[in-house]
């Protein structure tokens, strides 16, 4: 079997405190029931793993970070077209190659998480496929320039991430000592 960093390709199987950058990931749901956040994009329904996340591990906190995914490109080329006409860009919706179409990066709807909650990372025909790297380091300028902006109490994001960083942060904690 070809080992792709901490994953065995065709297995499920990963070492969740060593999450490999610039990969796609499923959010277990007993993070929805701790968070209980009515903002969040849930997992859907009947055991389907969708929405998918892209993950940032934040330095100064050294959480993860995730950004759902969806493939409605109508629906969020839309919102970028409005925030296009308004404010002259959008950096809260990135639409780029994702695999063999398009995704819909959804800056707005981030969110903290710790890397127990990360149930698998995505594959396509029992492979992780990465993110380009050049989409990376668009997601990545962006969500500096998110928080940059929300902590000058600017919101471009729905879900109150202050008191999820705090949630995340006070159970890491607790868990360490």
């Amino acid at each position: 079997m070809q080992t792709v960093g901490a994953f065995t390709k065709g297995l499920l199987i990963m070492n969740e405190k060593d999450m490999i950058p610039g990969y796609v990931y499923h959010i277990k749901d007993s993070y929805f029931d701790v968070a209980n956040d009515d903002t969040l994009m849930r997992n859907y329904e009947g055991g389907a793993y969708r929405p998918t996340y892209f993950c940032i591990r934040d330095n100064s906190t050294n959480l993860l970070w995730v950004i759902p995914m969806s493939s409605k490109i109508d629906k969020y080329q839309l919102i970028i077209d409005k925030e296009m006409d308004r404010y002259g860009r959008c950096i809260k919706v990135l639409i780029a190659r994702y695999g063999s179409g398009q995704s819909a990066f959804l800056l707005q709807n981030m969110f903290p998480i710790l890397p127990k909650y990360i149930d698998h990372i995505h594959t396509i025909a029992k492979s992780p496929l990465p993110v380009n790297i050049v989409v990376q380091r668009e997601i990545e300028k962006r969500f500096k320039e998110i928080k940059r902006l929300y902590s000058r109490g600017i919101k471009m994001i729905f879900t109150d991430v202050v008191r999820l960083e705090k949630l995340m942060l006070d159970e890491f904690e607790s868990e360490s000592n």
